[in-house]
């Protein structure tokens, strides 16, 4: 086919909404109308003589056809957008943009951001706290870091695993000191319990230490994240289930005390970018130093 006839917009409209399985979050994206991308793709299979998209009520999915193309078109865009990135100006200062989940960003990561700082003064990091998925684009984050209650595949990207999380009570010493005490795991249901998001976590805890599902207590504050658990914690507010690789320095200092030897695995933290292999060497840096920091974690927790 010359190269003057290929649908240029459409295939850009395509891209978008196979990309999304959404006609309107692709409108978003393009800042155009839902109807400008229906039109755009409508044409695009008139003139391919095949349909691309299962339509389904309230969705869509790829036809055989339209997964082949949109494989197609998001590797030569990438290839496209990487060659323009490159061909921009780079600052006088580097600079790497990584996404972070929140609670990892403010309890592990950015308490450790001095030491990379001072191991690399010519690299600026930028953090984005955002919990969402991240496609790598040109205007996203290069590198971000994930936490996933089970092994993850996030589409058109690359995951490396960096540590498993366990999960375990903490409390601080003073709550300790003036409660019950906490002879055998039961005796935690005469405590607060602090709850992250929901209370499955507590109830696989209490199912590892042998608790029948009727003793547990259905009480105690909902709390959005680990930070804030760890916090209310420390305060005394009541016993949270704290991930040990987070909270481990407030173990080993005293401030936080681990009552019990009985951890429950809940998911790992993993370094996700679109081609860990190709990164720019800014976010080569910061990835090689995040894996020695949660080898250094995973050390300090088996320790």
């Amino acid at each position: 086919m010359k190269r003057g006839r290929l649908p240029l917009t459409a295939l850009r409209s395509f891209e978008a909404a196979g990309r999304q399985l959404s006609f309107s979050r692709a409108a978003e994206e393009l800042f155009v109308s839902q109807a400008a991308i229906s039109r755009q793709i409508r044409e695009l299979e008139q003139f391919l003589r095949q349909p691309l998209f299962h339509r389904h009520h309230r969705r869509v999915e790829l036809t055989e056809a339209g997964q082949r193309l949109l494989d197609q078109l998001v590797r030569s865009f990438d290839d496209i957008d990487r060659l323009l990135s490159d061909l921009v100006a780079a600052p006088a200062q580097s600079v790497v943009r990584v996404s972070v989940e929140p609670s990892l960003a403010s309890v592990w990561l950015l308490p450790r951001l001095n030491r990379f700082s001072q191991l690399r003064p010519d690299i600026d990091v930028s953090l984005e706290v955002d919990p969402r998925p991240i496609e790598f684009r040109s205007d996203q984050p290069e590198l971000a870091l994930r936490f996933s209650a089970r092994a993850t595949s996030w589409p058109r990207s690359e995951a490396e695993w960096l540590a498993s999380t366990v999960d375990s009570p903490v409390l601080s010493p003073a709550l300790l000191a003036s409660g019950p005490a906490l002879d055998k795991p039961l005796d935690l249901a005469r405590y607060t319990l602090l709850h992250e998001e929901n209370r499955q976590g507590w109830a696989r805890w209490f199912e590892a230490a042998g608790v029948a599902a009727d003793a547990i207590p259905a009480r105690g504050p909902m709390l959005a994240d680990v930070s804030l658990s760890k916090q209310a914690a420390l305060l005394g507010h009541g016993v949270a289930l704290g991930d040990l690789l987070q909270i481990g320095e407030e173990i080993a200092s005293g401030a936080l005390i681990k009552p019990f030897d009985i951890d429950v695995a809940s998911g790992a933290y993993w370094l996700v970018a679109r081609s860990l292999k190709d990164l720019p060497e800014p976010a080569k840096a910061f990835a090689d130093w995040v894996r020695s920091e949660f080898a250094e974690s995973r050390r300090a927790l088996d320790g």
